[in-house]
């Protein structure tokens, strides 16, 4: 007891006694709040792009993909724009942010410099990316746009057709056709 009397006329004679420190109060351990753990996951993948091309992500941190109504190897007119009118081949497909590649359609200047010595630079036309809705599905034989439907035919397969025309654009040729164009150039590719 003799002890406990001691310690505390010690720590009385303290100048800690006045529960505070550099300026802040102290409390005791039990008047603390536990904070609460949130809820909503920011965005975990910051990828490298300027502020108006961030990627909208989802809630485990995938780009959301939009659905789009074009597909690669579909024939496409240009509705507006500086190329409006022409008409191409969708080449690629940005699902992201809903934009496609029409081949010679679009066409950017992109200045090479050279990688070797001796090598000189080049200048290239690139074809640059144009809005999914900046494009509409067109019709070779009636050489008419339209807009794209949806529809099941008797053996059950959902196929896109023309709604002007009523052209179904998803069939087995088409696909056996852009297979084989896929190979020739893959092949070209590889034999270079």
């Amino acid at each position: 007891m003799a002890a406990m009397a001691a310690l505390q006329s010690s720590m009385t004679s303290l100048s800690l006694s006045s529960n505070s420190f550099l300026g802040q109060r102290l409390f005791p351990p039990t008047l603390y709040s536990v904070p609460a753990k949130l809820t909503a996951k920011p965005c975990l993948i910051v990828v490298k792009l300027k502020r108006w091309e961030r990627k909208e992500c989802k809630p485990n941190s995938l780009p959301v993909l939009h659905k789009m109504h074009v597909k690669v190897g579909d024939t496409v007119k240009v509705i507006s724009g500086h190329d409006k009118g022409k008409t191409g081949e969708v080449t690629k497909i940005f699902k992201h942010n809903s934009t496609v590649i029409v081949k010679e359609i679009n066409l950017k200047t992109k200045h090479m410099k050279s990688r070797e010595e001796g090598e000189p630079g080049q200048i290239l036309k690139v074809e640059g990316a144009i809005h999914s809705s900046n494009v509409m599905l067109f019709s070779k034989e009636k050489n008419v746009a339209s807009r794209v439907g949806h529809k099941i035919l008797e053996n059950g397969q959902r196929v896109r057709y023309l709604i002007k025309t009523g052209e179904i654009i998803d069939n087995a040729e088409n696909w056996k056709k852009l297979k084989e164009e896929k190979k020739k150039t893959e092949e070209a590719v590889t034999a270079a």
